[in-house]
C-alpha cells in the first residue's frame, strides 16, 4: 500500500517565492569557493603580519627602551627613579606621566637624557595638578 516516488515535492507557484538553484539535491555543490575562502584567508592573514612588520620596523625603537625602579608620591608631585637604555653616546628623550586613584593623568614630562653611558639611571621630580597614586615611564625615543 505505500508507494516511494522519485520526484521532490512540487509548491504551488508564486506561493512560496522563487527557488534557488543549487537546493535541489541533484545539483552539485561549487568546490571553488571554499577553497577560494581558504586562499583570501590566508592572504588576508599574510598581509596583516606585513603590514604590523612594516609598522614596528618604521616607529619602532628596540634600541631605547626603559623601566621604572622606584617611584614616591607626594601631595602634588611624584618622585621617579628609572633606568634608560640606549646606544652610546646617542641622546634620549623619555616621557613620563602621572595617574591619579581614577586613572586620570594628573601630571607628564618629557625628560631628556644626554649622558655618554649606554645605561643610565634617573631621578625626576613631576610636579602634578592633585595627588598622584603613580609614576610611569611610558617610553624613551632618540632625542632629536
Amino acid at each position: 500500500m505505500s508507494e516511494m516516488r522519485d520526484t521532490i515535492g512540487q509548491f504551488p507557484p508564486g506561493r512560496y517565492g522563487r527557488r534557488r538553484a543549487g537546493a535541489d539535491a541533484r545539483t552539485p555543490m561549487r568546490r571553488t569557493s571554499k577553497w577560494l575562502t581558504g586562499v583570501a584567508a590566508v592572504v588576508v592573514v599574510l598581509a596583516g603580519f606585513a603590514i604590523s612588520y612594516k609598522l614596528y620596523d618604521q616607529y619602532g625603537d628596540r634600541d631605547y627602551h626603559g623601566q621604572v625602579l622606584a617611584f614616591a608620591t607626594a601631595d602634588e608631585s611624584v618622585s621617579i627613579t628609572f633606568e634608560v637604555f640606549k646606544p652610546a653616546g646617542e641622546s634620549a628623550v623619555c616621557r613620563v606621566r602621572a595617574r591619579s586613584a581614577d586613572g586620570a593623568e594628573v601630571g607628564m614630562a618629557l625628560v631628556a637624557v644626554n649622558a655618554t653611558e649606554s645605561h643610565v639611571t634617573v631621578d625626576y621630580v613631576l610636579q602634578t595638578r592633585e595627588r598622584p597614586v603613580t609614576g610611569e615611564l611610558q617610553r624613551c625615543f632618540a632625542a632629536t
